[in-house]
């Protein structure tokens, strides 16, 4: 019996533009796409022959548990079918892809996996902030705001204390919590980010410090899908926003003396 083929793929972190060639290139042989809530629908037009299943959740409700996933994976690459898993952002990094693909290696079933670009680091420099920069940062934590057990990751207590950048993922619900700890640290005025739907048209963006950022996504409406980013590398965004402006500026006012 022929064994299909189950392939993992990143689609990046939402602008469709952002998922890399190999993963169109997968999308195109597929003959199914599985797919989540944070994958714009669009990239599967490059799958137009696939057969498409929805296996997202949306606040809160699955439309498939993990377990089924894992059982229809299965179940359409016994068939001899090339099963393509569509996940958001890069597949390995908190999107339970590896857990996938070991499920179905374990029926014979070849499995592959494409890269995507994690929203952890392409959502951030979207906005001109880089995760590091010198004199400014000299690593970065990626952290799960929300572990399995429904709590906030005792990394993100650890990563306070660091002058690391601090990049939360799926942390909205925890963000006083996660602020809380940054403030015993005394890091009050440590800049912040929310950046909402991120690389999207309708993304949005907060900024504040430790002290005010809650003040600030309650103010601006900011809710998941998001990224937090915490560090002095929030503040590169603004020096870019002012070079330019006042370059734009300099340039309005040579025009208008000639």
């Amino acid at each position: 019996m022929h064994r299909g083929k189950l392939t993992v793929v990143g689609a990046g972190p939402g602008d469709v533009d952002l998922i890399t060639l190999k993963g169109v290139k997968a999308l195109q042989r597929a003959d199914v796409v599985l797919y989540d809530a944070l994958v714009d629908p669009e990239l599967l037009e490059y799958a137009p022959q696939a057969e498409q299943i929805f296996v997202g959740k949306r606040k809160g409700c699955y439309s498939y548990q993990q377990e089924q996933i894992n059982d229809l994976i299965v179940e359409r690459a016994l068939q001899g079918l090339h099963v393509v898993r569509l996940k958001g952002g890069d597949p390995f990094v908190f999107g339970r892809g590896a857990e996938e693909m070991e499920h179905a290696a374990k029926f014979g079933v070849e499995v592959e996996v494409v890269p995507g670009i994690s929203s952890s680091v392409s959502v951030p420099a979207s906005q001109y902030i880089p995760v590091t920069k010198r004199g400014a940062a000299e690593s970065f934590w990626v952290i799960t705001g929300t572990t399995k057990e429904h709590k906030l990751s005792n990394d993100v207590a650890l990563a306070a204390k660091s002058n690391a950048t601090v990049i939360i993922l799926m942390g909205m619900s925890k963000l006083g919590q996660i602020m809380e700890l940054f403030k015993e640290e005394g890091k009050t005025e440590t800049p912040v980010a929310i950046i909402q739907n991120g690389t999207r048209d309708n993304e949005k963006i907060g900024i504040g410090t430790v002290a005010s950022i809650e003040h600030k996504a309650k103010e601006q409406q900011l809710s998941n899908p998001a990224i937090i980013v915490i560090g002095e590398v929030v503040d590169h965004r603004q020096k870019v926003l002012d070079i330019q402006y006042e370059y734009q500026n300099q340039g309005k006012e040579l025009f208008e003396k000639v």
